[in-house]
C-alpha cells in the first residue's frame, strides 16, 4: 500500500513498515514436520532445544527449518517433504523412504522444538552441520543459523566459519550431546547467549 501527498500529485511516500503476524501458524507447520529421517534408518540423530526471545522468554510460535545432506555429505536432490493427495488436497505424509533433507517445525506451547534427521556428512572443509532457518514473533525477515555436531575437535577447528568466530560465541553454534544420538540445540534471539546469525549477500 502506498500513500499519495494530495497536496503534490506527483509525489508517492511509502507507506511506513511495522511488525506484523506471525500469521504462518495455520498454514506453514504441517504433520510430520520433523521427521526428516527415513523410519528405521541406522544413522538417524535427534534434535531437540527451545527458542528464547531477547528475556530468554521461550517461544511458544515460532518455526524452525532445517536443512541437511546425507551421511555422506550428498545434498539430497528428491522431492517428498509435504505430498499432497491430489484428489483431496491432504497431507499424505513422508513417503517414508527417500531422505529431502528438509523439514519445518513449529514449537509447542513452551517453545520447544525437535526433529530426526541424519547425521550429516562433511561438505568441502566444513565440518558437518545442519542449516537452519528461523521465523519467529517480532522478526521481520527470518534468521539463519547452523547447528555442528561436537566429537570431531579438529574439523570443529578447521572450519572456515568457526574459525573466524569469536572463542565465547563459537559455542551458539555447537550442539549438545545427551547420549545416545541426541543433541540439545537452544535458540537464543537477542541478549545474553545470542545464537550467530549469518547474512547472505
Amino acid at each position: 500500500m502506498t500513500k499519495i501527498d494530495t497536496s503534490r500529485p506527483e509525489t508517492v511516500l511509502p507507506t511506513p513498515s511495522h511488525t506484523v503476524g506471525p500469521f504462518y501458524g495455520h498454514a506453514l507447520p504441517f504433520p510430520g514436520g520433523g521427521d526428516i529421517a527415513p523410519a528405521g534408518h541406522p544413522d538417524t540423530i535427534t534434535f531437540q532445544g527451545y527458542v528464547y526471545d531477547g528475556e530468554g522468554n521461550p517461544l511458544p510460535d515460532a518455526l524452525v527449518e532445517l536443512w541437511g545432506p546425507d551421511p555422506d555429505g550428498n545434498l539430497p536432490q528428491v522431492d517428498g517433504s509435504m505430498r499432497r493427495d491430489p484428489a483431496s488436497g491432504g497431507f499424505l505424509g513422508r513417503n517414508g523412504v527417500e531422505f529431502t533433507g528438509w523439514g519445518r517445525i513449529q514449537t509447542d506451547a513452551n517453545g520447544h522444538w525437535y526433529a530426526r534427521t541424519l547425521r550429516p556428512g562433511a561438505r568441502g572443509h566444513s565440518a558437518p552441520y545442519i542449516s537452519v532457518c528461523v521465523f519467529a514473533r517480532g522478526l521481520l525477515v527470518h534468521l539463519y543459523t547452523r547447528i555442528y555436531l561436537p566429537g570431531d575437535e579438529a574439523a570443529l577447528a578447521a572450519d572456515p566459519l568457526l574459525s573466524a568466530l569469536d572463542e565465547n560465541r563459537r559455542g551458539t553454534l555447537i550442539a549438545a550431546d545427551r547420549g545416545d544420538g541426541t543433541y540439545r540445540f537452544d535458540i537464543r534471539l537477542q541478549g545474553e547467549g545470542e545464537t550467530v546469525f549469518l547474512e547472505f549477500q
